[in-house]
């Protein structure tokens, strides 16, 4: 008995300084997530239209490589001007006009928290954070007692949450 509450009580403040001290990579997280929601409109973005002169006759694989477009689409071709969703390309002058929408400076690297990949140092953050929420979900099942009501009614809510994570999966 008192080997399974001293475990209980090491998971407890494990628990409770493990928050603390993610709380605020939480908040962070919270923020950027609600603003992913929004990624394919225009809510907070902001638009940065560049002209410049670059090489002459450029062939359309070369050209989104010079503006800096990965994916870009030529709409149609007039005149010797290619136009593109972001923008004009003129293959006589060499004359372009590209516009960009992106985030804020200060969101754009919030929303780098969510989008990091295994070879940017970010990714040992997003490994760190996920496995302490999985923690948190664990641990929280020791933070009462498993015969008291308000254990039995957290696992009907536990329940109810799994249950509508999976319809919503669905929907």
């Amino acid at each position: 008995m008192a080997n399974s509450r001293e475990l209980s009580m090491k998971v407890r403040v494990i628990h409770r300084y493990l928050g603390f001290f993610l709380a605020g990579i939480m908040a962070v997280y919270a923020l950027s997530g609600i603003a992913l929601i929004f990624r394919d409109s225009e809510i907070l973005k902001t638009e940065t239209v560049t002209e410049k002169i670059i090489s002459k006759n450029l062939s359309k694989e070369n050209l989104g490589k010079e503006i800096g477009l990965k994916k870009l689409h030529i709409d149609k071709e007039f005149d010797g001007i290619y136009y593109f969703k972001e923008g004009t390309y003129n293959k006589v002058t060499g004359a372009s006009k590209v516009t960009k929408t992106d985030y804020p400076f200060i969101l754009g690297k919030l929303n780098n928290f969510h989008k990091a990949k295994s070879g940017q140092p970010l990714f040992f953050l997003n490994i760190f954070f996920g496995l302490s929420l999985l923690f948190f979900v664990i641990s929280s099942f020791w933070m009462f007692m498993p015969k008291t009501p308000i254990f039995k009614k957290g696992l009907y809510f536990t329940l109810g949450g799994i249950i509508l994570t999976v319809i919503l999966l669905f929907i």
